[in-house]
Order: C-alpha cells, then sequence, then structure tokens
C-alpha cells in the first residue's frame, strides 16, 4: 500500500525524470536474490534495501574475520566470529522496514539452487570462486532469470548483465573453460578497499534500471575498471544463439 511516508522516504529517486512514483512501486513490488553478503555483497545489500527493493534474499554461510573489515562495510570489530548472514539481516531490517528480507544459511549449491533462484525476478552475483558463478550461469539460463555480475581482483573491477532479454549472452560465453577456471579454486587476491563498494553500487544502478525500465541496461557488455588509473572500457560479448522451437 503506498502512503506518505513512502513519498517522503523515497523522494529523491520519485523526483527523476521518467521515475516517478510507478517506478518506486517497481521496486517494491521486485524481489532481488543477493548470493554472497561479502565485500560485494554487504554493499550491493545495503543500497537494494535503502533503495526500496521490496523483497531482498541473501545467501551466505560465512562468518566475519578480522580481514574481512577492511572492505565489508556491513561489519564491526565486535562482531568478527559471528553469522554474517544473521548481522547483514539485523542491519538491513532497521535500515528499512519496507522490505522483506529473505535469508538462506548456507553456500549455494547443486542441490538448492533452483529451488533458492527460482522465486526472485534477477540475481546479483556478488561471489569469489569460479564453480559458484557457473552454477549462478546455469540456473538462471535455465530459469530464464537475469543476473548481474561483478568480480573484483587488485584495483580491477568488471561488470556484466547476462541473460537479459533474449537472444543475449551469459557466463559461460565470457569464459569457456570451466574446468581450468574451476581448478583455481576461490578468486582471492589482493584488493583495494574501495573497490568492492565501486563494484556493488554499479550491480545495484544496474538492478534497479533492470526493474523499473529506467536508463539504458549493459545488456551483452562487459564493463571494466582500473581504480589505480580511472581507466574504464567496455567490451561486446557474444551472443548465444536462440534454440529453436
Amino acid at each position: 500500500m503506498w502512503s506518505e511516508k513512502k513519498s517522503e522516504r523515497y523522494q529523491r529517486q520519485i523526483i527523476l525524470p521518467n521515475f516517478g512514483t510507478e517506478g518506486q512501486k517497481k521496486l517494491l513490488d521486485s524481489k532481488v536474490l543477493v548470493i554472497g553478503v561479502g565485500g560485494l555483497g554487504s554493499v550491493s545489500s545495503l543500497y537494494l534495501t535503502a533503495a526500496g527493493v521490496g523483497t531482498i534474499g541473501l545467501v551466505e554461510k560465512d562468518t566475519v574475520a578480522l580481514h574481512n573489515l577492511q572492505r565489508q562495510v556491513l561489519y564491526r570489530e565486535d562482531e568478527i566470529g559471528q553469522s554474517k548472514l544473521e548481522l547483514a539481516v539485523r542491519s538491513l531490517r532497521r535500515l528499512n522496514s519496507d522490505v522483506t528480507l529473505v535469508p538462506y544459511p548456507c553456500f549455494l549449491t547443486s542441490e538448492n539452487a533452483r529451488e533458492i533462484i527460482a522465486g526472485y525476478d534477477l540475481v546479483l552475483d556478488c561471489t569469489d570462486n569460479y564453480a559458484t558463478r557457473y552454477l549462478i550461469n546455469d540456473t538462471c539460463v535455465a530459469l530464464g532469470k537475469p543476473f548481474i555480475y561483478a568480480s573484483i581482483g587488485d584495483t580491477q573491477g568488471q561488470l556484466a548483465v547476462f541473460n537479459y532479454k533474449p537472444p543475449c549472452s551469459h557466463y559461460r560465453l565470457l569464459y569457456p573453460n570451466e574446468k581450468e577456471l574451476v581448478a583455481l579454486g576461490n578468486t582471492h587476491k589482493g584488493v583495494l578497499g574501495v573497490l568492492p563498494s565501486v563494484m556493488a553500487s554499479l550491480q545495484v544502478n544496474e538492478a534497479v534500471k533492470i526493474i523499473t525500465g529506467c536508463g539504458k541496461v549493459l545488456k551483452d557488455i562487459l564493463f571494466t575498471i582500473d581504480l589505480s588509473t580511472l581507466e574504464t572500457h567496455q567490451f561486446r560479448l557474444p551472443v548465444a544463439p536462440q534454440k529453436q522451437s
């Protein structure tokens, strides 16, 4: 139900050209899944919540460690050792009571991926390993769900919107060598503390555009940025052929 309180809370979005109350209502009616509530996910979940996305699912199994605090801004020193998921839900609920938060205290696996992802309009891939990225890709492709990919390392970030309005690109077309990449394990490396915030903000920006229809979605394009130089590039991605009916 729309209210004066909602008009006040979201007024800075509502007054944007082509956004309006209808755009905000679309956000409030939407369901977005965030997979991983670490560097990327702690920021993306904050901005999705602040923007008024109506239902946000959070998939996370890890606990807070001291080395997380340089970039995972949802967490504090006195919370080390505690569940990231429980802390994230507690903090986000305090930020916006309009939002329904659905916690999934697990890792995404081949056994649960389809059931979890099926209930959402789109997915934010905030993970840090290749195996889970391929799983997200394959599940979203099978279910016809768009997903927003981001990865970070050192001072460099990548962003892409996959499986959006076929014919479209997907993760396997960007990285076809699954066996080789999965063998590398996780993608942990040095990372500038602000980099996850930049890339997660861009993920949320794409999510808002997809949900509201305002703005041009980064469809079938790989966006890259290097924060050490602020150089950005956009590369056209290959598109998967449509299946014949």
